[in-house]
């Protein structure tokens, strides 16, 4: 039995946070130690390998689990079904329900549980729970609700992405201006064995024996605050090298599994980071097939949108599914393939038949 996306939504945050909101920002190193540049010429730098120049944040009287519950009420209607058929509800996050003006995570109940709530679903038999596995969370949620629909053990799963990174950003990082808000949902479906669509293969890794602290919670790079908050830290140039050796080779491993030829493929959803960095693992990618990669296979919204964790690759793929972003498009019977990179480190990649 194969599993196919019947409905899809996202939730893209009305705040606009430009770069230049950063102008007064005082900036410091990992170690304490001062840029010695300027803002702009930070920004304009930081633009440059990014791609960003501006993100979305949340409103006040936000938190991830209302997010998550907005982008699911679009896709349950985009699928037309009957929320309270629902076998599982899978929230993929990484820091839980944080109101503004703290940095207390909140995960009890989990995340899943309150989305339930907030949907009104009543039906007990509808099971939800979290998944925390970095920015791949929202593929890893597609692959557990496709192994439910294989084994027999549901029918209908609402599989959600959410994240309110800026809740947990520190001011005087630099790294800071790379994350943002936002929520994407689909409604993955059993098909009948005859339907081409649907999850072709996946492939999931976790390097954590030398990799594991790459992405983190640490103190504030302004070292003479010492109060005792917690940011989201990284290493970035590790994570770069990280990404670029072991992405594409997920990502190959995954297609080569599914049957497809590289001509096949129409669209790349993957992990919005970095906009560099997301050119050079598609180019390493195709170069695996001795190809280029076409110009419009990758479709981006890190420029306007940052880089919002689980929520980036179904938002991006919602936005494509209805045509609100340029020219792309994706079409009855074609192949697409998901992907992503993050904390744990870890990576995953899905083969699907549109």
């Amino acid at each position: 039995m194969n599993s196919i996306i019947t409905g899809i939504g996202s939730y893209i945050p009305s705040q606009v946070a430009p770069n230049q909101g950063f102008e007064n920002n005082e900036f410091y190193n990992l170690d304490g130690s001062s840029f010695g540049q300027e803002n702009k010429v930070i920004i304009e730098k930081f633009k440059a390998i990014t791609g960003i120049a501006e993100r979305r944040y949340i409103k006040d009287n936000q938190v991830t689990s209302q997010i998550a519950q907005n982008a699911a009420e679009k896709a349950i209607a985009d699928a037309n079904i009957d929320k309270e058929t629902l076998d599982y509800i899978i929230v993929a996050h990484n820091y839980g329900d944080i109101r503004h003006g703290t940095q207390q995570s909140d995960t009890v109940p989990s995340v899943a549980s309150r989305v339930k709530h907030l949907l009104r679903i009543k039906n007990p038999r509808c099971v939800a729970y979290d998944v925390l596995f970095g920015c791949p969370g929202w593929i890893e949620g597609m692959i557990q609700a496709h192994a439910f629909i294989k084994a027999g053990m549901a029918k209908k799963c609402l599989v959600i992405g959410a994240e309110a990174l800026s809740r947990v950003i520190d001011p005087h990082d630099r790294d800071s201006m790379i994350y943002s808000d936002g929520a994407g949902a689909t409604v993955l479906e059993a098909a009948s064995e005859d339907t081409a669509s649907g999850i072709l293969s996946h492939i999931s890794a976790t390097h954590s024996y030398d990799e594991a602290h790459f992405i983190h919670f640490g103190e504030s790079n302004k070292q003479e605050l010492n109060d005792a908050r917690k940011y989201i830290k990284m290493y970035g140039r590790k994570i770069y090298e990280f990404a670029l050796t072991n992405v594409p080779i997920a990502m190959k491993e995954c297609l080569d599994e599914s049957g497809a030829s590289i001509d096949e493929v129409k669209k790349v959803f993957i992990h919005q980071a970095n906009e560099k960095m997301d050119e050079a693992i598609i180019k390493r990618f195709y170069k695996f097939y001795g190809k280029e990669a076409p110009e419009d296979v990758m479709p981006m919204t890190i420029d306007r949108l940052g880089n919002s964790s689980v929520a980036t690759v179904p938002t991006v793929f919602d936005l494509v599914s209805r045509g609100k972003l340029g020219d792309h498009r994706v079409n009855k019977g074609d192949i697409v393939i998901f992907a992503s990179v993050g904390a744990g480190m870890n990576i995953n990649a899905i083969v699907y038949r549109i």
